[in-house]
């Protein structure tokens, strides 16, 4: 199994370490099975990329990437992205090699498109039987990154009337998934002409992802 370690090492050269040649972190959209829309909003990533390589000091690869649960080119990627709005299935094999990335340095985050929430808990609860998504004080460190959310996780879309909630998977006590419900910042990420989102709140979204990528390439 391939160590996260050179990556870690890599996107803390890339933010502010100097080097010679500081290569391209790629980042990742999860393809899963189920019947979930899980290619929803194609704009979301790139946007976000730009937005971390423009305000980060990243360096990212721009082109937005695509990889599975089960396979060994997961640990190619620091940071995975998981949406959408239906079902979730994974298979055995998909569960052993999911959480062996995430136990050895890999990132997980994921956005309820809407929906998504009963699917993605069953099934996040089949990779950690142990553990219960919690949800993250305001004062946890990915709410105080390069970008201030004193109120944590901020709301973008309305669904159901409902807060927003920003959810972790706590492995040996170090956030190893963060989960958005009731927020949809995936949706915030996306071109503006998509949903006509005003530029506050698009920006509250690209700050949050932010926040979520350098938390993930910066921890311990």
């Amino acid at each position: 199994m391939r160590s996260l370690r050179l990556l870690f090492l890599a996107a803390f050269l890339m933010l502010g370490i100097q080097a010679f040649a500081p290569p391209t972190i790629k980042i990742a959209r999860l393809k899963y099975n189920g019947g979930g829309d899980w290619y929803v909003g194609p704009t979301s990533l790139p946007n976000l990329i730009a937005f971390c390589n423009r305000n980060l000091g990243t360096n990212i690869n721009p082109q937005e990437e695509v990889v599975e649960a089960g396979s060994p080119e997961i640990f190619n990627y620091p940071f995975i992205f998981l949406t959408g709005h239906g079902n979730i299935v994974f298979n055995s094999l998909e569960i052993d090699n999911l959480r062996t990335y995430l136990t050895n340095g890999g990132f997980l985050f994921i956005n309820d498109s809407y929906g998504f929430d009963p699917f993605i808990r069953k099934e996040m609860k089949r990779v950690f039987p142990e553990l219960d998504f919690v949800e993250l004080p305001y004062s946890h460190p990915v709410y105080a990154q390069k970008f201030k959310f004193k109120n944590g996780l901020p709301k973008i879309h309305e669904h159901d009337g409902k807060n927003a909630q920003g959810f972790g998977l706590l492995w040996k006590g170090k956030l190893v998934c963060y989960y958005a419900y009731q927020s949809d910042i995936g949706d915030g990420w996306e071109d503006p002409a998509v949903h006509n989102d005003p530029p506050q709140k698009r920006e509250q979204a690209l700050q949050m992802g932010a926040n979520l990528v350098e938390f993930a390439f910066m921890r311990p």
